[in-house]
């Protein structure tokens, strides 16, 4: 539902078209010419992060002037500027607190920050009336992402994750052949990516205040993160493989390839996590520790007990980092693993006929039963999905809270709210694998250390916590910075 001043807005342009003592409506083609849209139809929209992937959210939401873009906000103007250019008259901000202030006709707004920053930024949002878009991963915890599901519910906000791949067509021809039973049961899900494609398995970087760039404003980049000097490497990119800022490859990726697999089972809450994680040796015998940053590689194996497709359970099995599974028999002879062709991201699910693959964003799909010919779903002449991702959307917001358009989303937050929390729930266990305590000092010199947390996960999903390692819960929320808290 757009707000009072939207509405007003309308009305206004509704009443100035009801002159003297009859009704006379002159047709917008006559108006603005074929395909003009009129102001009272338009969103007035904001950006929060308006370069990289930023510049794409909100073109993809402005939809080449069928909305209207009325503010951008960025710490870094100098990564901003292809955005700024694109909407030179537009009022410019560093703090999106400052332009939440002053703009008072923003309808809906794009948010396309480092993770650790977006739960925050969409809650202040959500509480003044503003529909959103948040990159994905929604959040940066599990916590987060229950809380902006229940912020929007309350709120009667239109919401949308920025996993375009959601909105493939992929994702209801797999949706087909689950609900007519091709490949009967599915047991088991495999994923797989080739990031980290950034560094990762590595310790936090120095502080140099000496390199920061002129442009940025390094505490509005920090945001919710603990006060600290400018680290170089972080901006605009690396953040992702530090777990205070990121979410690694499984929340960078995960987003994308996990979404077919979980919406067309319906898995719901996880019951279990565990994982396992490369080592990194820059002196014999001893292992790197650095729980600071995510892991070079991992495997993460997450377990489902109440799916409605499958009572007796379905795992999931992460692989990132290069890892990639073992090709069942079924389609030994057909699948071939090649990161040049498009499979350098993908899913795999396994079931007591047959086998689902896709590719990235459900590209792709392809239904394989022993003795039959493959069958390939062509998702190739599809349209733009980054486009369809974010214009149905904005429709969305338009139609208002409830309508059928919101109801139609394919990430709106009462679903990617939950996905959210089974993405983050492998980092959870990732971060647990590194709690240690000293058992004792050897004669060598080095300590023997009780990595006590590698062990099976159990979840209790409704009361979002672990039951069987307190110590794990920790990771389910973070701390927050003084002034950038949530009520979490």
């Amino acid at each position: 539902m757009l707000n009072k001043k939207s509405k007003s807005r309308r009305d206004f342009i509704k009443k100035t078209s009801l002159l003297g003592t009859g009704v006379f409506i002159v047709p917008r083609h006559v108006i603005g010419g074929k395909g003009y849209t009129a102001p009272s139809d338009q969103l007035g929209l904001a950006a929060v992060g308006s370069g990289g992937k930023g510049r794409s959210d909100i073109e993809n939401a402005y939809q080449n002037g069928k909305n209207r873009v009325v503010a951008l906000c960025d710490v870094d103007p100098a990564r901003a500027e292809s955005s700024y250019k694109a909407h030179p008259r537009v009022n410019k901000y560093l703090d999106y607190r400052e332009m939440l202030d002053k703009e008072k006709n923003i309808d809906a707004i794009t948010i396309s920050t480092p993770d650790h920053n977006h739960a925050r930024i969409a809650y202040d949002c959500m509480n003044r009336g503003i529909h959103v878009y948040v990159q994905k991963p929604l959040t940066h915890t599990i916590a987060e992402a229950r809380f902006l599901n229940q912020t929007a519910q309350k709120n009667r906000i239109v919401t949308q994750m920025g996993n375009q791949g959601g909105s493939s067509i992929g994702v209801p021809k797999i949706q087909e052949w689950i609900d007519k039973d091709k490949i009967g049961k599915v047991h088991t899900i495999y994923a797989w990516t080739n990031r980290p494609v950034w560094p990762q398995g590595v310790e936090h970087p120095n502080a140099n205040p000496s390199e920061k760039p002129k442009t940025l404003d390094w505490d509005l980049w920090l945001g919710t993160a603990r006060k600290k000097p400018y680290s170089p490497g972080l901006h605009p990119f690396d953040w992702r493989g530090f777990w205070e800022y990121g979410t690694g490859a499984l929340g960078d990726i995960g987003c994308h390839t996990l979404d077919a697999p979980y919406k067309t089972l319906k898995l719901g809450y996880p019951s279990s996590v565990e994982c396992t994680a490369t080592n990194v040796f820059r002196k014999m015998w001893v292992p790197e520790y650095t729980p600071t940053g995510c892991p070079i590689s991992s495997m993460v194996t997450i377990e489902y007990k109440n799916s409605p497709h499958n009572k007796d359970g379905i795992k999931l099995i992460w692989m990132d980092g290069g890892l990639t599974p073992t090709i069942p028999e079924e389609i030994k002879e057909e699948f071939i693993m090649n990161y040049d062709k498009g499979e350098s991201s993908g899913i795999m699910m396994i079931g007591a006929k047959g086998v689902i693959t896709a590719e990235i964003y459900a590209n792709n799909p392809t239904l394989y039963i022993k003795g039959e010919e493959p069958v390939v779903f062509n998702t190739s002449n599809q349209p733009n999905v980054n486009i369809v991702h974010a214009s149905t959307w904005t429709e969305a917001c338009k139609a208002g809270f409830n309508s059928k358009e919101h109801k139609n989303l394919t990430s709106s937050f009462d679903y990617s709210g939950p996905f959210t929390e089974t993405v983050i729930m492998g980092n959870l266990a990732l971060r647990s694998r590194d709690l240690r305590k000293k058992i004792r000092t050897k004669r060598n010199g080095r300590d023997e250390m009780d990595y006590f947390g590698r062990k099976k996960l159990l979840w209790d999903g409704e009361n979002m916590k672990i039951t069987n390692l307190d110590e794990a819960n920790e990771f389910v929320s973070k701390k927050y910075r003084e002034g950038w808290e949530l009520p979490i």
